[in-house]
């Protein structure tokens, strides 16, 4: 007996929710309340934009350039542009001048689609973008203008367009989606996923160990649409034909809590500091937000605190799922749950959030290993530390255009973190190899500082970086934000530390700021702290 030999291309999953659930909603956040339209008028729109395309000159393999928030029109073109066979190149609209000007060349972008309130990013750049030949543009109102060259109004390029596109049959492994790597070393790395990848990908990620996600579900999809692609989100919610609700432009934590509570969320996902800042809203008005139907919420980007884990399993009844994965991983690669095994049930609170508290348990379908200098696998007892490994179907592979092959070792990426991996397989990532502080030829994890910090009353954020230090290299400085209010000192840090750290691992320094630096994809920018402390000539002197 065989198998039919189907190639896995995403048009398949993309089609089934609006075959499945044709009348569910689509949802995003506007100026003026909400835009609202179904699955069947997504799938028809996707079907236009393809069409469009097509008459522009875009065949299978070329790029196509979003420069969009999340909503209904970005979603049209994740589904409409990787179906066709094109490549949907989501461009980070945080970044600079020089950085956008290099991923859009190097990425080879032929058309790229832009919201109204973001063209002054790209109308300074147009001379020096010599690939793109239209600019598509996606406005609320239909009244714009721009000096970018033959612009068009989004509504214009499909309007007149047909709703009837058959999808073509390629190699599963042609690319689908261009995601470029925030740039935190030298230049952004461009990561390109293939239909095979991100179908493989989508289910793993709906999975009951993972995230649950289900056709019963209203998903908001905080993280951004350019940044690894939402993690996968409106992959897997258009597989399922789950509710899809979108933030838009409208990020402030009353804004994005307002709508979760209108649109009936039951998942979501974003980065710590979002998180942080709805628990902030929460916790000064929190008889506000009936927050009733929100059954969980991603975390991701960088480690939770375990005191925020906490907070929302006690405040709000709300697992918070830690998520490990990166532009390289498609993203996701290990999840941590409350409940994790079978076993775990038996455990009680407090020891299931002390799993909570490592990174996760990794997801089926990939392989992952520590290593020391020479390669060499080092033992699963959560003590020893090494460089974290991962391989897998979604796993990239090399860079676009930029092998890069330290990057890469026997068909294994090398993730850049130093971690370890328990006797239950659960993975402990201490730092990034760029972030973990040595002092003293001792490791002092930085992020086990942070989360420790973080669980004090009165604080809202915190980082541990590395300085100079005459004697023992390097030693940590804590940089703290209060929380409104708070009147904490140095000394209430540092006897806090002092309850669960030896006393070399201690910041030598605490130092109070108004706010963190954070990167375009809201983790906290280590490097640019590290860079503004150095320009201080902030260097410790030998007290020891």
């Amino acid at each position: 007996m065989t198998m039919q030999q189907t190639p896995l291309l995403l048009h398949t999953l993309l089609s089934r929710g609006a075959h499945v659930a044709p009348h569910e909603a689509i949802v995003n956040a506007t100026a003026n309340g909400v835009h609202r339209q179904t699955y069947a008028t997504t799938s028809r729109r996707a079907r236009q934009l393809a069409n469009a395309l097509n008459d522009a000159g875009i065949g299978i393999g070329d790029r196509v350039g979003s420069f969009l928030w999340n909503h209904h029109r970005h979603l049209e073109m994740y589904q409409g542009v990787t179906s066709m066979g094109a490549v949907l190149h989501t461009i980070n609209i945080r970044l600079g001048e020089d950085d956008l000007e290099y991923i859009i060349n190097h990425g080879g972008a032929e058309i790229i689609v832009v919201d109204e309130d973001l063209l002054p990013s790209l109308e300074p750049l147009a001379a020096r973008l010599t690939g793109v030949r239209h600019w598509i543009v996606s406005s609320e109102s239909g009244e714009w203008q721009s000096s970018l060259p033959s612009a068009v109004d989004y509504e214009t390029f499909i309007g007149t367009q047909s709703a009837e596109f058959e999808w073509p049959e390629f190699d599963e492994n042609a690319p689908l989606g261009l995601c470029y790597t925030s740039g935190t070393t030298g230049r952004p790395k461009g990561v390109m996923y293939t239909h095979r990848s991100t179908y493989l990908h989508s289910f793993a990620e709906a999975m009951t160990d993972t995230m649950s996600m289900s056709a019963t579900d209203s998903v908001c999809a905080i993280v951004p649409m350019f940044h690894a692609m939402a993690w996968g989100l409106p992959f897997t919610a258009m597989m399922l034909g789950a509710k899809q609700v979108f933030p838009n432009r409208f990020m402030t934590p009353s804004e994005l809590l307002d709508l979760m509570v209108n649109e009936e969320v039951t998942l979501a996902g974003g980065v710590p500091t979002i998180w942080q800042g709805v628990r902030g809203a929460i916790e000064a008005q929190p008889e506000r937000w009936d927050l009733s139907k929100l059954d969980r919420v991603l975390c991701g980007g960088s480690a939770p605190p375990p005191s925020l884990l906490r907070w929302f399993r006690d405040a709000l009844d709300v697992e918070m799922i830690h998520c490990w994965g990166m532009t390289e991983t498609n993203p996701l690669a290990v999840v941590s749950r409350q409940v994790a095994k079978r076993a775990h049930r038996k455990l009680d609170l407090n020891a299931q959030f002390k799993n909570m508290g490592k990174t996760g348990l990794l997801v089926p379908g990939l392989e992952m290993k520590i290593v020391d200098d020479d390669f060499e696998p080092l033992a699963h007892d959560g003590d020893v530390f090494g460089d974290l490994l991962v391989k897998g179907p979604w796993i990239a592979g090399s860079y676009y255009q930029d092998p890069q092959p330290e990057k890469f070792h026997d068909g294994w990426l090398m993730t850049g973190d130093i971690a370890r991996i328990d006797a239950e397989e659960y993975l402990i990532i201490t730092d990034r190899s760029k972030d973990v502080i040595k002092s003293g030829g001792e490791w002092i994890s930085s992020v086990d500082l942070e989360n420790h910090i973080c669980a004090l009353e009165g604080v809202a954020q915190a980082a541990v970086v590395a300085q100079p230090h005459p004697k023992w290299d390097e030693r940590p400085v804590a940089l703290v934000v209060r929380a409104d209010a708070s009147s904490m000192t140095a000394e209430d840090v540092l006897q806090h530390c002092g309850a669960a750290f030896a006393k070399w691992q201690i910041p030598d320094e605490i130092l109070f700021v108004d706010q963190l630096a954070l990167t375009t994809t809201g983790k906290i920018d280590k490097k640019t702290l590290r860079a503004r402390l150095a320009a201080q000539s902030y260097v410790l002197p030998d007290l020891r």
